[in-house]
């Protein structure tokens, strides 16, 4: 399952270079997009389904090993370098490229659309390397660190966000949209690196207990995306990003955590 996340965060970077180099080349490679997708904005969009691709991988990689209790630190490690490719390295390659298009003529804006782009790739690496250390049993555990919580925006939400908007500028063909990226870019960036605590989704399972507002709140995802597909996804990592906000400044700012000696 990790090895599929990888995958998916491979094949997503070479079809952002591969729509940026059909859109250079102006039809000098017709014959070669024909083979794949008809225009560099399906190119595009295939990269999108990639990097969502990645994300069932890396909700199914964690899930499985827990349900065959092969749980280990390689895995932890080997999960995260392939988070970095799919949810990292991907989405930033993603925006950069669709950014380019509208501001060809914008020197200014390509190095501000290439600063934000490794801005977001640190912020997610540090996310990272940050919950590999804090959820390491070698290190002795906080005394208040959530069990089921996130700390921070998680990577993979946080690269649905940003993929689910691209694709839906590009469904509503809004080249202009694209010069939003760069603030959303930040703002999830920010959000990866915070000490926000989002809802773990891991100690799901077969035999957990849904209540009747989680039934209907399940069932409301699940037909909005059925009805508005690539809306409904957008909306679902949204809805995500700002359950989380929201929970957060209901419940005030906590205390600092302290390690137990």
């Amino acid at each position: 399952m990790t090895a599929g996340n990888l995958f998916c965060g491979f094949v997503a970077i070479i079809r952002c270079i591969q729509a940026k180099f059909a859109s250079t080349t102006e039809g000098l490679n017709a014959d070669f997009i024909e083979t794949i997708a008809r225009t560099p904005s399906q190119l595009y969009e295939q990269a999108v389904w990639f990097i969502l691709a990645a994300v069932v991988f890396d909700m199914l990689d964690g899930r499985m090993a827990r349900m065959t209790q092969k749980e280990s630190l390689f895995g932890k490690e080997f999960d995260s370098l392939a988070d970095v490719v799919s949810f990292g390295v991907a989405p930033a390659l993603l925006v950069f490229f669709v950014l380019l298009t509208p501001t060809a003529d914008f020197p200014l804006v390509r190095t501000i659309g290439g600063l934000v782009g490794f801005f977001y790739l640190l912020c997610a690496a540090v996310r990272l390397a940050r919950y590999n250390v804090i959820t390491t049993p070698l290190l002795p555990q906080a005394e208040a660190f959530p069990k089921d919580d996130f700390l921070g925006l998680p990577v993979p939400a946080a690269a649905g966000m940003v993929s689910s908007i691209v694709l839906v500028l590009n469904r509503f063909d809004l080249p202009a949209g694209a010069l939003f990226l760069p603030i959303l870019m930040i703002l999830i960036a920010v959000l990866m690196v915070s000490n926000i605590h989002y809802p773990s989704l891991k100690t799901l399972g077969t035999h957990s207990r849904i209540d009747f507002r989680g039934f209907i709140l399940l069932l409301l995802v699940f037909t909005g995306i059925f009805l508005f597909h690539f809306l409904g996804v957008a909306i679902l990592f949204l809805g995500y990003i700002f359950f989380g906000l929201i929970r957060h400044f209901r419940r005030g700012r906590p205390e600092r955590v302290k390690s137990t000696p």
